[in-house]
């Protein structure tokens, strides 16, 4: 199926590499590279983590909202998107509309290993992240898998590795 989306949106929990491999895929298409949370993070001028202390997760998910309507108007971009984008079915209806979005899968192994260091992920300040993990991978995944056009593990593949296989799909559906 031929399509005329220009744009690639990256979806998936965090820790999946959405980052990591949206900043190879730009730099490989030669587009600009987003990530939704950073681009909160600039217009609001503090981290994830303080907007989660002020304004709970509704206060941020209203953000995201408002920013994935405004990425998903650009053209020719990559774009990584926040773990919980697709729990709003208008970003999930936006997304599928305006570019080619692709799961980034990994289990919940690979998710604890990539985010045990990293102390800026609000929702996993628990007693037991690993069963947050598997909560919110329990919780997204039907949503992940139905807004994707293409699902790809990143936990088991090394992001060039990955890359290649994005733009070989991207590739063959894109007019």
């Amino acid at each position: 199926m031929l399509m005329n989306k220009k744009n690639i949106y990256l979806i998936g929990l965090m820790g999946a590499g959405k980052t990591t491999v949206g900043r190879l895929l730009a730099k490989s298409l030669a587009v600009p590279f987003y990530d939704s949370d950073k681009a909160i993070e600039d217009i609001t001028g503090v981290d994830i983590a303080t907007i989660f202390e002020f304004e709970g997760e509704k206060g941020f998910r209203v953000r995201e909202n408002k920013m994935i309507n405004e990425l998903t108007e650009l053209e020719d971009i990559v774009l990584a998107t926040g773990g919980g984008v697709i729990l709003n079915a208008d970003n999930r209806q936006r997304l599928q509309e305006n570019g080619f979005v692709v799961y980034l899968q990994c289990s919940v192994d690979r998710i604890l290993d990539r985010t045990s260091r990293n102390t800026q992920r609000p929702l996993l300040n628990v007693d037991s992240p690993r069963e947050k993990i598997q909560s919110i991978l329990d919780e997204r995944e039907s949503l992940y898998l139905s807004c994707a056009d293409f699902v790809i593990d990143s936990g088991q593949i090394q992001s060039k590795a990955a890359v290649k296989e994005i733009l070989k799909e991207y590739m063959s559906k894109v007019n």
